[in-house]
C-alpha cells in the first residue's frame, strides 16, 4: 500500500506535466525508486504504466494522417528489437550498478530534454526522400529503442529531436513517426520484462490509470510557458531521488 501511495500521485503528476510540456518520464521513473520498488521491476512496471498513453498518442497521430507508415513500420520493428536487446542487457546488469548509473544519467537526460526542444518552425521545409531516410532512421530507431529498453526516460523527445534534426523531417511528421516508434519500443521492452517476471501488474495498472487521469487534466488546461511548472517539479523529484539513493 505504501508503494501505491507514493507512486500513484507522482505518476499522476507525471502525466499532468507531460501533457503540458513533456518530460513526464523524468518524474514517473524515479517515483518507483522512491517507493522502494526493485530496479528491474521498475524497468518493467514503468513500461506497463506508460503503455496505454503510448497507444493513445500513436492512435491520435495516425488518425490525423501524420504517420508516414512506409517509414514508421520498419522503424517500429527495429526499435522493438533494440528495446528487446536493451532490456536483456538491463536484466543482466546488477541492480546496484543501474542505481549508480541513474545518479549520472538521469540529470543529463533531464537537462537535455528540458533544454533541447525541436524548432517548431520550418514546417514547409523540403524533406529527404525515403531512400535517403531509411537507413539512418533505422539506425536511430534501434539505438534509441535500446535506450528505451535499458532505461527509458526522454525516449519520445530524443526520437523527435533526431527525426526533426539531422533527418530533416517536418515537425508534425517527426512527431507522428516518433509516437509509433516509441510504442513499438515499449512493446518490445514490456514483453521482455514480463517474460522475466519483472512486472508488478497491479501497481503498473494503477499507475497507468493515474497517469491517464493526470494527462486528461493537464491537457484540459491552457498553460502559457509550461516549462515554468515542469522544471521545478522535475528538479524536486530528482532531489528526492538522490536523497533516496544516498540514504539507501
Amino acid at each position: 500500500m505504501e508503494q501505491f501511495l507514493i507512486v500513484c500521485p507522482l505518476v499522476f503528476l507525471a502525466g499532468f506535466v507531460d501533457s503540458i510540456a513533456g518530460g513526464g518520464g523524468l518524474i514517473s521513473f524515479p517515483a518507483y525508486l522512491l517507493a522502494g520498488v526493485p530496479v528491474h521491476v521498475i524497468l518493467g512496471t514503468s513500461k506497463l504504466s506508460a503503455f496505454p498513453g503510448a497507444i493513445v498518442a500513436a492512435a491520435r497521430f495516425a488518425k490525423s494522417g501524420l504517420v508516414q507508415w512506409k517509414l514508421a513500420l520498419p522503424c517500429g520493428l527495429i526499435a522493438a528489437l533494440g528495446a528487446f536487446a536493451g532490456a536483456r542487457i538491463a536484466l543482466g546488469v546488477d541492480e546496484a550498478v543501474i542505481r549508480s548509473l541513474m545518479v549520472v544519467v538521469l540529470p543529463v537526460v533531464a537537462f537535455y530534454v528540458l533544454r533541447s526542444k525541436p524548432d517548431p518552425g520550418e514546417e514547409e521545409k523540403a524533406e529527404l526522400p525515403f531512400e535517403k531516410l531509411l537507413i539512418p532512421s533505422l539506425a536511430a530507431s534501434f539505438v534509441i529503442g535500446a535506450y528505451d529498453g535499458f532505461y527509458g526516460p526522454g525516449t519520445g523527445t530524443f526520437l523527435i529531436l533526431v527525426f526533426a534534426g539531422p533527418l530533416k523531417m517536418r515537425m508534425k511528421h517527426s512527431a507522428g513517426i516518433s509516437k509509433v516508434v516509441n510504442l513499438a519500443a515499449d512493446i518490445g521492452a514490456l514483453l521482455t520484462f514480463t517474460a522475466s517476471g519483472k512486472v508488478n501488474v497491479a501497481l503498473g495498472v494503477a499507475a497507468a490509470l493515474f497517469c491517464m487521469a493526470g494527462s486528461y487534466f493537464g491537457s484540459g488546461l491552457v498553460v502559457n510557458n509550461g516549462q515554468k511548472i515542469v522544471r521545478p517539479v522535475i528538479l524536486t523529484v530528482l532531489v528526492l531521488l538522490f536523497a533516496k539513493i544516498l540514504v539507501g
